[in-house]
């Protein structure tokens, strides 16, 4: 139990120290902390009518709280909602009753996760939303003089209980002072606590608080569409408790999860282990989970073993006995052959049964495959285990069950019982999973909202936005009122050493300074230059905007930004991380418009060896804004002889070196197929064609001076903050990970891969050549690419220093500080940045390991999100231009060469590089597959047989066809050359 010690400060003012632990420090020594709390008198209400609080004190961006707009049967004097959240509830438009939001619920829901905390924010600093958030945590309740703290046995739930229960008691006491005071005692509103934990609410009841469950409450509302809100909600325990009686008798088809004292005990004593479980793309009874312990990835076969996982779940599995390991199916199983129920709503009579019959006979079918995988030849076995938990990261009032189909095929269709049957038949919906029973093939879940026709371009962006997580509510009010009141007529003001903008700030505004970027570049945060010096060494700088300038520590902006993490790039829209009066406009190093920058300059040999870094706060003014085309035909260009040329051209040979450099110290020079869509200049925007991306000298020059600016402020910010540092890392890849790409190799074409190390791979991959394909080296890139793992951000003090290095770019620290526009981290690093030269104090929320791992952690998560949303942005218009391009062809699909990168039992997967797309050739008929030799075998129509093998190329007919999951355009492939597999 935590020491209590309570001592007066002032006559509205108490502290107590409320919490004493110990911290061990990353070298060993153990600290006693011990945290005290000010409880204070003047903590308002928020209410309107109250007279007895301070209402200066209130958040000054939101009206204080009138008593609910919302008519309800039990409440006919109007009420205050006290919930303990329920977000998709609270974000419907429909639902606007006055909320009074604890801090206590604040703080649990940003514990429980920071992205469910964001849009919690977000929520309260809507004008749409009538909020007032009431610090109870910092309150100095009348009945008592300390802060609510834990008592012998209590769990941390059940003190958050608590304190809401003591908030709600308070506040209802207050109204019935306040409302004396303005003469409406007799119509006193009700104090309404939401909970859906029931014994929170029977305790709360027999203190005289009136307490319900959600659903209660939205029972009795008086609105005309509470169907849609009762949609919102998932089932009542009561409900589930019924639900789950009503199938004990159905066979169970799953193992009960362990408890989670189980799962952990497991976990430390190593019978259990942790990872994110991976679902096979061309099998969906195959998953794994990579598990740092073994060199392959843990293979999952089945459903049952599976155990209800889905794609991207954190699972703890138990490992298989090694004489039960199994090997990968090779074999693309589509659940859509067999999966039910066909029809997308059915009655409650026949759900039943017509589930139990579909569950025999995929079972049946299921057994079948798994089977026959037990006695195919592979490479090698791989550890093989199975889950025993997931912890995932939505005309008539009658109920009836609906299955939805989700956007992604490795999520199984999800059942869901709604109001709104009728209305949902071809609409992009949002739904939530709330369990998954472990005798139903299904989860089940419940309807948040539509989000609109499907195949409508809206409705397909705003579904690509949620399925990845990017969150793209438009900036808020609290957020917009940190910009320069100035707004677009902000300008750096005349130099002034007196001035904030201007202290201790190099001007550097008569540098030479240019950028280069990609077309239609509108958030410009970087710039070079470079200048010959008096001694025959060379003066380079990179110039980054000075995004910490606008955007300060834990203000909404800041606190925004840092919940978005990143800006989204999707093909015809940019999802911003800050508002677009900063990225495009105030924050961007536009060509004669001075800046505020941050800049790092070097003084470089002629060899590109460094001979001293400094960075400094600067004032720019850059002279040109140039696309990397422009600036490669101005460099190319032998009647260009102006200074501002001779500078790029200084710049290119710099950049050459330090390539050579990095090169030669071990770096990879891997690959990812890019490519460029071409959209109608119409107000349409349609996508009308598709080509690779062209990479130009220019663009190596812009990247390496960028590596080498970051490496160098990891320097600097790791030497001065050694434990909270904002690092980068890309760690070595398992060997294990490169087995089957070294097989390939040898097999198909006889070359080797020393994976030994950065070094060895780059030489390996050197030699990857074919005379006759010269896309082939970089088909091999792009294969080793994926054998890789993540790059991530870490905090300096929470990994060992010899894991700090980037494996791909073979430096020893990395960070990023080049890009603060679009990348939290950035600005972090900025921050740091600056208080290692001095320039500010570093800010407190840097100064602790806690802060830093957990927005690095987010930052990582939306890193992995964005790119994922900007893959599936530029499928979706791949398949759009195709579409347009299949039609206007004779025979309605486009012929395309292609390599053959895998081979399956029954078809091939194949890579278009002109298009940067994957697809799948799948065949009717069985052919004569050999795992071993990565080979299929077809017998030809002349009576010789047609062998394809993974690297041959062959020729594809591309045309695009309604995805029964997506409802969105699909590419589908079919072999034309060597042979045309609808034959087979």
């Amino acid at each position: 139990m935590p020491e209590i010690a309570v001592r007066k400060r002032s006559h509205d003012e108490a502290v107590q120290s409320q919490r004493k632990f110990f911290k061990k420090t990353a070298r060993g020594k153990v600290l006693k902390v011990l945290r005290e709390r000010y409880l204070r008198d003047d903590v308002p209400c928020g209410l309107s009518l109250c007279s007895l609080c301070d209402t200066e004190q209130a958040l000054p961006s939101k009206p204080l709280l009138l008593e609910s707009r919302l008519g309800h049967d039990s409440f006919p004097n109007g009420h205050f909602l006290l919930p303990d959240t329920n977000m998709d509830l609270f974000e419907s438009q429909l639902f606007s009753p006055s909320i009074i939001l604890l801090q206590t619920v604040m703080d649990e829901v940003r514990h429980r996760s920071l992205p469910l905390c964001n849009r919690l924010k977000t929520l309260v600093e809507s004008d749409e939303k009538t909020t007032f958030i009431f610090y109870n945590e910092y309150k100095k309740f009348g009945f008592r003089d300390t802060a609510v703290v834990r008592i012998d046995g209590e769990t941390p739930n059940d003190l958050n209980d608590r304190s809401i229960r003591e908030a709600a008691l308070w506040y209802q006491n207050h109204v019935k002072q306040a409302y004396s005071t303005v003469k409406r005692k007799e119509r006193l509103p009700t104090i309404v606590l939401i909970t859906e934990d029931s014994a929170n609410r029977s305790k709360a009841n027999s203190q005289g608080i009136r307490s319900m469950s959600v659903r209660q409450y939205v029972e009795g509302l008086q609105i005309s569409d509470k169907a849609h809100l009762l949609d919102l909600l998932s089932a009542e325990p009561e409900e589930i408790e019924v639900a789950h009686t009503s199938e004990l008798s159905t066979k169970t088809l799953y193992s009960e999860y362990l408890p989670m004292a189980s799962l952990v005990a497991g976990v430390k004593s190593g019978q259990l282990y942790q990872g994110y479980f991976n679902a096979n793309p061309y099998n969906y009874l195959e998953g794994s989970v990579n598990v740092l312990s073994f060199h392959r990835p843990v293979l999952i076969i089945g459903r049952e073993h599976m155990n209800r996982s889905v794609h991207g779940d954190v699972v703890a599995i138990e490992m298989l006995p090694e004489s039960e390991w199994k090997s990968s199916a090779e074999e693309v199983i589509d659940p859509e052959i067999f999966d039910a129920p066909s029809d997308l709503l059915k009655n409650d009579n026949a759900e039943d049964s017509e589930e139990e019959v579909d569950t025999t006979k995929l079972q049946g079918r299921e057994e079948t495959l798994i089977m026959e995988s037990r006695d195919r030849i592979s490479l090698q076995l791989q550890p093989t285990g199975k889950t025993s938990l997931v912890n995932s990261n939505n005309d008539s009032l009658a109920l009836q069950t609906v299955f939805a189909t989700p956007v992604s095929r490795l999520l199984p269709r999800i059942k869901l019982r709604t109001r709104q049957a009728p209305t949902l038949l071809g609409q992009k919906i949002l739904v939530t999973l709330d369990r998954w029973s472990i005798n139903s093939r299904y989860p089940e879940g419940h309807f948040v909202r539509a989000l609109g026709q499907v195949e409508s371009k809206e409705a397909e962006q705003e579904s690509l936005l949620l399925e990845y997580e990017v969150p793209y509510r438009p900036f808020g009010k609290a957020i917009l009122d940190c910009l320069p009141p100035e707004g677009a007529q902000w300008v750096v003001p005349p130099k002034d050493p007196h001035n904030p903008a201007w202290r201790d700030r190099e001007d550097l505004r008569d540098l030479l300074i240019c950028s280069i970027d990609p077309p239609n570049c509108q958030d410009i945060d970087d710039a070079l230059h470079a200048r010959l010096l008096p001694n025959g060494n060379i003066e380079a700088g990179v110039h980054i905007a000075d995004v910490s300038y606008f955007v300060l520590p834990e203000n909404a902006m800041d606190v925004e930004a840092a919940a978005r993490s990143t800006t989204v790039y999707l093909v015809d829209n940019r999802i911003d991380m800050l508002p677009s009066l900063l990225g495009t406009n105030l924050c961007s190093l536009r060509p004669n418009v001075e800046r505020l920058a941050f800049s790092a300059i070097w003084e470089l040999t002629p060899n590109a060896d460094v001979v001293n870094v400094r960075f400094t706060k600067s004032v720019i003014a850059s002279k040109a804004a140039f696309t990397y085309e422009q600036a490669q035909i101005r460099k190319d260009d032998p009647h260009m002889q102006d200074d501002l040329t001779d500078s790029i051209r200084l710049l290119n040979s710099l950049a050459q070196k330090l390539k050579q450099k990095r090169m030669a110290a071990g770096a990879l020079n891997l690959s990812s197929p890019e490519v460029k869509i071409h959209l109608d200049s119409s107000e349409s925007s349609d996508p009308i064609d598709v080509e690779q991306k062209e990479m130009k000298e220019t663009n190596s020059l812009v990247e390496e001076f960028m590596l080498l600016a970051n490496i160098s402020v990891a320097k600097k910010i790791q030497e001065v903050f050694p434990l909270t540092s904002v690092l980068r890392r890309h760690l070595p890849p398992p060997k294990g990970n490169f087995e089957k790409l070294q097989d390939i190799l040898q097999k198909c074409k006889g070359l080797s891969l020393d994976v030994s190390s950065s070094a060895t791979l780059a030489k390996s991959l050197d030699l990857c050549v074919d005379s006759q394909e010269p896309a082939f080296n970089t088909l091999v890139r792009i294969m080793a690419t994926r054998c890789m793992l993540s790059a991530e951000y870490f905090c300096s003090g929470s990994v060992s220093r010899d894991t700090f290095g980037h494996y791909g770019l073979a430096s020893p620290i990395y960070t990023h500080f080049t890009s603060p526009i679009r990348r939290y981290a950035d600005v972090l690093v900025h921050r740091q940045l600056a208080a290692a030269i001095n320039y500010v104090p570093l800010h407190p929320s840097l100064q602790g390991k806690a802060f830093v791992e957990r927005t690095l952690e987010n930052a990582n998560h939306r890193h992995r999100m964005a790119q994922m949303a900007g893959r599936a942005s530029i499928e979706f218009y791949v398949g759009l231009a195709l579409k347009s391009r299949g039609n206007k062809a004779a025979d309605q699909h486009v012929q395309e060469e292609a390599f053959v990168i895998r081979t399956f039992r029954n078809g091939l997967g194949v890579f278009v590089s002109k298009l940067g797309i994957e697809g799948l050739v799948t065949f009717k008929r069985d052919v004569k597959f050999d795992p071993e030799q990565y080979t299929i075998t077809i017998p030809g129509s002349n009576g010789k047989d047609i062998v394809i093998k993974i690297f041959n190329k062959v020729t594809v007919g591309i045309s695009v066809e309604k995805d029964k999951n997506t409802q969105r355009g699909k590419v589908k492939m079919s072999l034309t050359k060597p042979i045309d597999s609808s034959q087979i």
